[in-house]
């Protein structure tokens, strides 16, 4: 997960103690009234499906709050303590499948490299998908938890010995599928349908998705009717879940550009076609595909993160590199963003006088991701389910402020699935009291010093999965 949005402090301390103390109490003795989902959800169920669907919302908290205890909050701590790169899982996708097997799940490893696919038969029904990522970045934990990760490994990529952590709440994701699995094999009597759950790599590096794809999960495994998924958030106070319409994460592309010259002598530019300054050429002209190209309202991002050229303070190189991030919010605008790109590129090559074979190339690399788009009546459909079950003031939408990216689109966009992605609170009340006091400063995703406070955001990602499945997958009359 990349560039988390953190939200102002200001307004979400006026949520902290009604997040924390509504859970409290829901996980204690929680709302009186049974939990009928299809009544809450979309228009299109029926109350027949409803009322077999029911679930207790105060019996789900508390026996969700009791696996914990008894189980949850060991494993927990134990892929806290042993986090892996990407594409690297190997013995927390060993640990995953084992659990998961426990419960009755039909588990294939290897999906993908180290991904991991568990099925659940329970009648007919619809096919629906719960996704959680497994990888943790190569930082040195400085949390200051007795359970902080002390883990190494060599880097793939740099092949250098890394710390390891699970800088980004990754370790909540599996364990709450370890949870979600657990309450959904125990209560086979309140749905219908296939649950597959999907354990995957490599989400920080933008590949596991679609590595999985690559490896024909659709064809082996079947399509999915819906798709969800959740990350935790250090930018929200723990047990709160948000839940948006439209795109809750940004597409993310990586593109290089590689400026062909001819070389000369520092003191002759005449004699050769410089592609340091046909490269700044283009870095300027990029910043017009969003100020002039795109509506005012529609978000998007070019950025030129590095620039490599030359060799020496008087040698006119015969090449240089450009490495560029895009964000874009939807298709289209990714579309003419990179359109857009090429076409500067090789048109200021082509104004430089280089001949059709020396013009600027624009390669897009592996790492790259579209959008993630939620479908707009399954967030209203799943939302009235959450309020309903969690409380209306425990459930919000709040519009991600930055362009942060995600892999999940890979197995939502071809062919198009309608799914939703939304977020699990993760910072304690106590942190967000201090933070707002002028004390330290939440730390974010990808940070040495993030920390989670478990039990609250484990238990709820548990609960809200749960209540959505049951509403998707009703028992038919």
């Amino acid at each position: 997960m990349k560039n988390l949005y953190i939200p102002q402090l200001a307004f979400l301390f006026i949520l902290v103690m009604t997040a924390s103390n509504s859970q409290a109490s829901s996980e204690a003795s929680s709302q009186t009234n049974s939990q009928n989902n299809s009544q809450n959800n979309s228009q299109t169920n029926s109350q027949n499906n409803s009322q077999n669907n029911s679930v207790s919302s105060d019996e789900l908290a508390r026996s969700v709050a009791q696996d914990y205890n008894e189980r949850l909050g060991a494993l927990f701590t134990h892929f806290h303590r042993n986090p892996e790169l990407s594409f690297m899982e190997t013995k927390t996708a060993k640990k995953l499948a084992e659990e998961l097997r426990k419960n009755g799940f039909k588990v294939t490893e290897k999906v993908g490299g180290t991904g991991i696919v568990a099925i659940l038969k329970n009648g007919e029904g619809p096919l629906v998908m719960m996704r959680a990522d497994m990888d943790g970045l190569p930082v040195k934990e400085k949390s200051g938890l007795d359970y902080a990760s002390t883990a190494t490994q060599t880097d793939p990529i740099t092949g250098s010995q890394v710390p390891v952590m699970h800088a980004c709440g990754h370790d909540v994701h599996i364990t709450s599928l370890i949870g979600t699995a657990r309450q959904m094999s125990a209560r086979k009597d309140k749905w219908s349908g296939t649950l597959m759950l999907i354990g995957q790599p490599a989400e920080e590096r933008i590949q596991g998705a679609k590595a999985m794809m690559d490896d024909n999960l659709w064809e082996r495994f079947g399509q999915p009717d819906y798709a969800l998924a959740f990350h935790v958030g250090a930018g929200l106070p723990a047990g709160l879940i948000n839940v948006q319409e439209g795109s809750p994460f940004a597409g993310s592309d990586s593109l290089d550009i590689i400026v062909h010259g001819v070389g000369a002598h520092g003191a002759s530019p005449h004699a050769g076609k410089d592609p340091i300054l046909l490269g700044s050429q283009i870095v300027v002209a990029l910043q017009t595909l969003v100020s002039r190209e795109l509506a005012p309202r529609e978000p998007g991002v070019v950025t030129v993160g590095s620039f490599h050229g030359g060799t020496k303070h008087n040698i006119i190189s015969d090449r240089a590199v450009l490495q560029l991030t895009v964000r874009n919010t939807n298709l289209e605008t990714r579309d003419t963003l990179l359109k857009g790109i090429k076409r500067i590129a090789e048109n200021l090559g082509r104004a430089a006088g280089l001949p059709e074979d020396k013009l600027p190339e624009v390669i897009l690399t592996k790492s790259s991701t579209p959008p993630t788009i939620n479908n707009t009546p399954l967030v209203r459909r799943l939302k009235a389910v959450w309020q309903e079950g969690l409380g209306e003031r425990q459930v919000v939408s709040i519009a991600s402020k930055g362009m942060g990216a995600e892999d999940f689109p890979y197995f939502t966009t071809e062919p198009p699935i309608p799914s939703v992605y939304f977020s699990v609170g993760g910072t304690s009340a106590a942190d967000y009291k201090a933070a707002a006091a002028g004390g330290k400063p939440i730390a974010s995703h990808h940070s040495p010093l993030f920390r989670i406070d478990p039990q609250p955001s484990v238990t709820r990602g548990v609960q809200a999965t749960v209540l959505a499945l049951l509403d998707l997958m009703p028992v038919a009359d």
